[in-house]
């Protein structure tokens, strides 16, 4: 029988099936020798040890499309990161390292920000502009007044998609909203520190229809940067690529060559400053990172 790994916690694989509803699984020791770990979101054949009690064994991995290691999930078409327009404010050097980590495995993108109920049109204007540039696809949403939610569920049709965000940004709560049955623990935000409290621990897939699937995934405050050099960030950067043959200089990186074309179309508002900054930040850091 074949079936998708829906959760895994502590050596046990729940495994959903179309035919006949969810298996709770333990990976044969095969897996372990061979040093493979089965991720959430695995298609996988499995043999039924108990049909009353609903458990059973996994046999095989199927053959992986991709496999993401922030967030750890595989077979995922795309993924959807949420960020609060406020409360807290976006953390836009946290989001751009997000951006750029799933255009590094691979996988698109949809930005929405959620508690758009919170901010002005302006505001929302601007969050749009700076994103816009990259060619990102924007979204705005309220879980609060139920805004944007079905709107939402169209873009996550026929796609298994990975939701992600920082914690305290109603990740949680949009999802109950496309998936009630997902019951997920909302937390409070601590005023003190504009985080979220008992939010997400572990990765977990959950049906919105037959051939529709959303993997909540544990709330980040920090993401790293995969391990390339200063001089590749430029291209995880999709505003400069139409500017960039026009600079002075062959592999210019847009921060102190003369004639940079990108610097001009910043100087033009036509690529946003947030962004720009941002990119001069993570230089910097690539920099530092080789250094020692």
């Amino acid at each position: 029988m074949k079936g998708k790994i829906i959760k895994g916690i502590a050596g046990f694989y729940y495994v959903h099936t179309a035919e006949s509803g969810t298996y709770e699984c333990k990976a044969k020791g095969i897996f372990r020798n061979q040093k493979i770990k089965p991720l959430v979101g695995d298609n996988v054949r499995l043999t039924v040890l108990s049909e009353e009690e609903k458990t059973g064994n996994i046999e095989e991995l199927l053959p992986r499309k991709n496999a993401l290691t922030r967030p750890t999930v595989a077979n995922m078409d795309q993924a959807l990161v949420i960020f609060a327009a406020a409360k807290p404010k976006p953390n836009f050097n946290l989001l751009d390292r997000f951006l750029i980590l799933m255009k590094y495995q691979g996988v698109s993108v949809i930005i929405c920000f959620n508690k758009q109920d919170m901010v002005s049109q302006e505001e929302l204007r601007l969050l749009k502009e700076t994103y816009a540039g990259g060619g990102y696809q924007i979204f705005f949403a309220s879980a609060l007044e139920q805004k944007g939610v079905e709107e939402l569920r169209a873009l996550l049709k026929g796609k298994t998609t990975a939701v992600a965000g920082p914690s305290g940004v109603g990740k949680s709560s949009l999802i109950n909203l496309l998936q009630p049955e997902a019951a997920m623990e909302t937390g409070d935000i601590s005023r003190k520190i504009q985080r979220g409290k008992h939010t997400t621990r572990h990765s977990e897939l959950f049906a919105l229809d037959k051939d529709s699937y959303i993997c909540d995934t544990p709330g980040f405050s920090s993401v790293y940067l995969p391990d390339f050099e200063k001089e590749d960030l430029r291209e995880y950067f999709p505003e400069f690529l139409d500017y960039e043959p026009y600079c002075r200089f062959q592999g210019c990186v847009h921060i102190h060559e003369p004639d940079c074309r990108v610097k001009e179309a910043l100087a033009q508002k036509k690529i946003s400053q947030i962004r720009y900054d941002n990119y001069k930040c993570l230089y910097q850091e690539l920099k530092d990172k080789r250094r020692y």
